[in-house]
């Protein structure tokens, strides 16, 4: 049986999200088209967005329809930068963000961004002070609601209103966050000067049972951005192409469902993340808990086996039939230490020790007693397989 605890890597489909795909993949017509069937595509279409900008809090124009968060993110970060109004070229980046942002962010320095770096806590905490501190003169800033990897939730309306008031564009990276912490666009950015504060919110569908492929980018109507994308001028000019109006149903089908089930989930997931943290303790009283412990995502335990190999880790949780993470990234099939814990101030040695265990809807008592049932054999296994530094 497999037991399956990488809900933040991709959460299985939703049904209701699948029917409503199947439904809509029948649909005959471009949405850009003008004869009826197009615009029956198109009604589908828009009444998709009206409901994704129901539960973001937002106006339905400002829904960019994308192919997911890693796009979302480009388009926000690129599009902000290349079209900003004065001379500066700073970019406020926290030191554990995600790597489509990171990776982007380091692809724009090659291009003459600067790069201002903000720390974060031992929790994975983006330092209010330290974040504010950097803002004025930027381009433009960049933060994650809660980080991916070690499950904390940041002060977003905080980092918000720093933007707003230093008067600097701030994107949001919202896809480990949807579905787990209420989310409004409207009420995050304020009433922020046009142009600045909380300009672009990214999202993705398949960490709350949407497609693989489909997302979004909140954007402001007030926001100077140019495009990622170009040979049409749909989606306000943003994002040219023909839109995928299946994978809009299906999105707006499943990030429904996620805010209907949202508070009734977040007790039920932090009952099990818990549950498994504390027995994890109990087995392996070496391990250590990362992340802040109160404010953190509900279905998260990020835990550091010191000694141990990562990979190990997982090998062995796979043999046993359990699906996790070491929430480090992989470039080229080689495995990094991750950058997020050693931004939380552990060493390189740690960085690649840490196992990310992600519980989402699907998820039972059962599967946190597989784990708890081999940790402490899985972690003996892998604390003597070799260094934890790789060799």
């Amino acid at each position: 049986m497999q037991h399956y605890l990488d809900h933040a890597a991709t959460t299985p489909l939703r049904p209701e999200s699948r029917d409503a795909w199947l439904q809509a993949v029948s649909v005959i017509g471009n949405a850009s088209s003008t004869h009826g069937a197009g615009q029956d595509a198109r009604r589908l279409l828009e009444e998709s967005r009206e409901r994704i900008a129901a539960v973001l809090g937002c106006d339905p124009i400002e829904v960019v329809l994308t192919s997911g968060g890693t796009e979302s993110i480009n388009t926000a970060l690129r599009g902000l930068w290349t079209s900003r109004p004065s001379l500066t070229s700073a970019i406020v980046l926290p030191d554990a963000e995600h790597h489509a942002t990171v990776d982007t962010v380091a692809a724009l320095a090659r291009e003459g961004a600067e790069v201002r770096a903000v720390r974060v806590t031992d929790q994975a905490r983006i330092d209010a002070g330290a974040f504010a501190a950097a803002l004025p003169g930027a381009a433009l800033a960049t933060a994650l609601i809660a980080n991916n990897e070690a499950g904390t939730i940041n002060d977003a309306a905080a980092l918000s209103r720093a933007a707003s008031e230093a008067v600097v564009a701030l994107h949001l990276d919202a896809v480990a966050a949807l579905g787990h912490v209420p989310l409004s666009y409207r009420e995050l950015r304020g009433d922020a000067p046009a142009g600045s504060g909380l300009v672009a919110m990214s999202v993705a569908g398949h960490k709350i049972g949407a497609p693989v492929g489909v997302g979004a980018l909140v954007v402001a109507r007030t926001a100077r951005m140019s495009a990622l994308l170009h040979g049409g001028a749909q989606q306000r000019g943003l994002r040219a192409g023909t839109q995928d109006i299946a994978g809009a149903a299906a999105f707006a089908a499943a990030v429904e469902c996620a805010e209907a089930e949202r508070d009734a989930e977040s007790v039920r997931l932090a009952r099990l993340r818990d549950r498994l943290i504390s027995g994890i303790l109990d087995r392996v009283p070496d391990a250590v808990p990362l992340g802040d412990r109160i404010d953190r995502l509900p279905g998260n335990a990020h835990v550091l086996f010191p000694g141990a190999v990562g990979e190990s880790l997982l090998f062995l949780l796979d043999v046993a039939g359990i699906a996790a993470s070491t929430g480090s990234a992989c470039q080229a099939g080689v495995a990094e230490p991750s950058h997020v814990v050693m931004a939380m101030g552990r060493s390189e040695q740690d960085a690649r020790s840490v196992l990310r265990f992600t519980l989402g809807r699907t998820s039972t008592d059962q599967d946190v007693d597989a784990v708890l049932a081999v940790i402490p054999d899985v972690y003996a296994r892998a604390s003597g397989s070799g260094s934890a530094s790789g060799s």
